[in-house]
C-alpha cells in the first residue's frame, strides 16, 4: 500500500472532533479531521447556546459532570492561546417559590459532590444584588460565579487553525459512506469517492455518530435529535443582563435561558423538542410566544421588539443522558465519542484527554512533538480597539480602515483574513468575523462580502455559497436576469 496512512483518523469537525485534534497534534502522529460540510462547526457547534457551565446540573455519577467541571476550569490557558471570545460573567439559578427552592439545594449539593469552586445558595436580596433586573418575585437561587460564555464557532476554527499549524490534514466536504479494515488499517470511502486510510478511528460525528457506528461495524444505539429554538436580541436591548440565567430545571432540559452573549447581543432559550428529522432546523411563532413568555417570568423587561434573528440548533441525545466514550467493543482501534450534547462545549477539553488516554490505553504511542506550538496569531477586532490601536493599525494596512459590517464594525482586512483562513462561504466569514450578525443581518453588508471573497479567490457569483452544498446565493438566474459570471446580473 503505497498511499499515505494516518495514525488517527477523526470524524466530525465539531468542537469535539476539533478540540481533539489539537490534542493529538501536539504529538508525533499522522492526524486526519474529516467533516461532512463545507467548513468546520457547521454542524452542532454552529447553533450551539456558548455557554460554559458551573458543574451543578448533574451529579457527580455521571462522567459527563467529571469532564464538565475538569473543562471549565482550562478555558482561561485556552482563551490565552487561542484568542476566542471568552468571559466568567457567572451562572444564577433563579427559583420563584419554595418548592424549587428546595430543587436549588439539590443542585447545590451536586455542585458541591463536583467540588465546583465558589458555588453558592443565595436569599432574594443577594440574588437580586447579583442581577438587579431579575424579577422581584424571585425568592432564591444559585450562583456559580466559574460559569461563563463563549462564541463557540470562534472557538471552533481557533482550534483548528491551532490544530493545523500543528501538522492536522483536514479534509472537508468528507461525507463517510463507506469503510473496509484490512490488516490493522481502515480504509474511509467519502461520498465523492475519495479515500484516507488510518490505524485508528475516532467518531465524533455529533448527530450522525449512530450512523457512522453502523458504517464502521461497531455498537448499535441511536442518536436522537433534540431541537432547540434560540432567539437572538440586539445589544442594546434594555433587557440584557450581567450573568446567564437559568430557570430551575425540569427532568427533561435546564429550561429557558437568559444569555448575555461574550459579544454583546442578548440570547434567549433554547427549547427542548425530541424530533426525527436530523435536518430540520425551522423556528416556529408558537415556540417563540413560549421562550418569551419563559424568559419573562425572570427577566421582565425582555421585549420581543428587539429580536433580531432566530435559529435551531440540533442536540445529540442518547439514551440515559450521559456521555458515550469508550474503546469499541465490536471494531479495534475505534473510538466512540457519541452523545455530546449539554454541557459538551464545557468538557470539550477534558474530553480531548480523556479521548488522548483512551487512544493511549488501546495501543498508540505517544511521543511528545518538541515543535509543539499552542498559540495561535491573533486577528485585531476593530470594534474591540481603543481608538489610538485602530488609528495605528489602520496607518500599517488601509483595509482595517474600511467598515464593511456598520452594524457590527468589521473591517475588510478582517473579512480578508477570513478568507485566508480558508472561510469562503458568507456563513463561514460570518462565523469568523461577525459580519452579517448585527440588527440588519447583512443586509447592508452581504454585497461587500460577496465581491471580497470573489476578488480574493477568483470564485465567481454562481460558485459562492451560503454554507456550501446546494445553498447558492445565484444559480444561472434570477427572473428573467441571467447571471453572467463575470458581469455580474444582466
Amino acid at each position: 500500500m503505497n498511499e499515505k496512512i494516518f495514525d488517527v483518523a477523526i470524524i466530525g469537525a465539531g468542537v469535539v472532533g476539533a478540540s481533539i485534534a489539537r490534542k493529538l497534534s501536539s504529538y508525533n502522529l499522522k492526524v486526519a479531521l474529516l467533516e461532512k460540510e463545507c467548513d468546520v462547526s457547521f454542524g452542532v457547534s454552529k447553533a450551539n447556546s456558548g455557554i460554559i457551565h458551573g458543574g451543578f446540573h448533574h451529579g457527580s455519577e455521571y462522567l459527563k459532570s467529571k469532564l464538565e467541571v475538569q473543562g471549565n476550569r482550562m478555558f482561561d490557558q485556552l482563551e490565552q492561546e487561542l484568542h476566542f471570545p471568552f468571559k466568567r460573567c457567572g451562572i444564577i439559578v433563579a427559583a420563584f417559590s419554595i418548592e424549587e427552592m428546595k430543587t436549588v439545594e439539590q443542585l447545590y449539593m451536586n455542585g458541591i459532590s463536583n467540588k465546583v469552586v465558589g458555588i453558592e445558595m443565595c436569599n432574594q436580596r443577594r440574588m437580586l444584588a447579583l442581577e438587579p433586573k431579575l424579577n422581584t418575585d424571585v425568592v432564591g437561587g444559585l450562583y456559580a460565579p466559574a460559569g461563563g460564555i463563549i462564541e463557540p464557532y470562534r472557538f471552533v476554527f481557533s482550534l483548528v487553525e491551532s490544530a493545523l499549524k500543528n501538522g492536522v490534514e483536514l479534509f472537508t466536504n468528507f461525507k463517510v459512506v463507506a469503510s473496509a479494515e484490512n490488516s490493522g488499517i481502515y480504509e474511509v470511502t467519502s461520498e465523492m469517492g475519495n479515500t484516507i486510510f488510518s490505524k485508528w478511528i475516532v467518531n465524533s460525528s455529533g448527530l450522525f455518530a449512530d450512523e457512522i457506528s453502523t458504517i464502521f461495524n461497531a455498537e448499535k444505539f441511536e442518536i436522537t435529535p433534540r431541537k432547540g429554538e434560540e432567539f437572538l436580541l440586539d445589544r442594546n436591548s434594555a433587557a440584557r443582563t450581567d450573568h446567564v440565567v437559568f430557570p430551575v430545571p425540569d427532568s427533561v432540559s435546564k429550561g429557558i435561558l437568559v444569555i448575555p452573549t461574550v459579544e454583546g447581543t442578548t440570547m434567549l432559550g433554547p427549547t427542548a423538542i425530541p424530533q426525527k428529522s436530523k435536518e430540520d432546523v425551522s423556528t416556529t411563532s408558537i415556540n417563540l410566544d413560549m421562550v418569551f413568555s419563559s424568559a419573562r417570568r425572570m427577566v421582565p423587561s425582555i421585549s420581543q421588539r428587539d429580536i433580531i434573528t432566530s435559529f435551531t440548533g440540533l442536540r445529540p441525545v442518547l439514551k440515559g443522558g450521559d456521555f458515550y466514550i469508550d474503546i469499541s467493543s465490536k471494531q479495534p482501534h475505534f473510538i466512540q465519542v457519541a452523545g455530546i450534547q449539554s454541557p459538551g462545549l464545557t468538557a470539550v477539553p477534558a474530553i480531548a484527554e480523556y479521548v488522548k488516554d483512551l487512544l493511549k490505553k488501546d495501543g498508540l504511542i505517544l511521543i511528545e512533538k518538541s515543535s509543539y506550538e499552542p498559540s495561535i496569531e491573533k486577528v485585531p477586532r476593530m470594534r474591540t480597539l481603543p481608538p489610538e490601536e485602530a488609528d495605528l493599525l489602520i496607518e500599517k494596512d488601509p483595509a482595517y480602515g474600511e467598515i464593511v459590517c456598520r452594524c457590527e464594525s468589521v473591517s475588510e482586512a478582517e473579512i480578508i483574513a477570513a478568507v485566508k483562513h480558508g472561510h469562503t462561504t458568507l456563513d463561514g466569514i460570518k462565523f469568523y468575523t461577525r459580519a452579517q450578525m448585527g440588527r440588519c443581518q447583512g443586509g447592508f453588508c452581504t454585497d461587500r462580502i460577496i465581491k471580497i471573497i470573489q476578488r480574493e479567490t477568483g470564485l465567481s457569483y454562481e460558485e459562492i455559497t451560503k454554507r456550501g452544498k446546494n445553498s447558492w446565493l445565484i444559480k444561472d438566474r434570477i427572473g428573467e436576469l441571467k447571471v453572467n459570471s463575470y458581469r455580474g446580473i444582466q
